[in-house]
């Protein structure tokens, strides 16, 4: 058995994944978190893949429009991502500063991303070569890692300005973010798989501008600090 197409779908999709968590961890190179819970958050993300695709599949069968079956599919991503992170790393005591959770959301995201990426490229591969597997996929995938880095993000800036608020807000704003990640998720998918080859550009470009918008706003989610100090921690 030839596991050389396993091999190259493994490698192109986790290492470009790994190539973009490194670069995120250096917008908390200050106070960087534990590299266990980073690599931890990384592996669930990947993990979150293999719990909703059968979801979505089941969801589907429900549905008829193709509108909303990638609401669906979008929303279910963006809400078991979340609570995966929550389960597996939000809720511990390194979390301890605003934009943790962003980093956090992030290496999920990128866990997710990474997987997700190898089973599309897994496909091509067993019948066709490298190049012709990038060809036919136009490099949608690249668009797909952003789009899942900018939506998670989303969520992690939600969470991050709500990091000093009572409980009930925080959930408030968990929630918000999750829904707003869901429905910027499921207008990109869209554009994505429904643009034309030759103006794909333009869609990978509202990408990326999203992708530096949460940027910026990470310049400010670093100057969030505490109307009080808490006295037990």
């Amino acid at each position: 058995m030839d596991y050389t197409p396993y091999a190259v779908a493994i490698a192109g999709g986790i290492f470009p994944a790994l190539a973009w968590l490194w670069f995120w961890l250096k917008e908390d190179s200050r106070h960087p978190e534990p590299r266990r819970l980073i690599a931890l958050a990384f592996l669930a993300g990947m993990c979150t893949v293999v719990i909703v695709i059968p979801i979505q599949k089941y969801v589907a069968t429900f549905l008829v429009s193709q509108t909303a079956i990638f609401t669906a599919w979008s929303t279910i991503e963006e809400f078991m991502k979340y609570i995966v992170a929550w389960l597996v790393v939000l809720h511990r005591r390194d979390n301890d500063e605003p934009i943790d959770s962003v980093i956090y959301m992030v290496a999920v995201a990128l866990g997710f991303a990474g997987l997700e990426n190898a089973l599309f490229l897994l496909s091509p591969l067993s019948g066709d070569t490298v190049v012709q597997t990038i060809l036919t996929g136009n490099l949608r995938f690249i668009g797909a890692t952003l789009l899942h880095v900018f939506s998670s993000a989303v969520v992690g800036i939600a969470l991050a300005y709500s990091f000093y608020k009572p409980t009930l807000v925080r959930e408030w704003y968990a929630a918000v973010g999750v829904i707003l990640a869901s429905l910027l998720h499921a207008g990109f998918n869209f554009l994505i798989l429904n643009t034309a080859d030759d103006h794909i550009l333009r869609t990978f470009a509202g990408v990326w501008i999203g992708v530096i918008a949460v940027l910026f706003a990470l310049e400010f989610v670093k100057r969030i600090r505490p109307n009080f100090v808490r006295r037990f921690r």
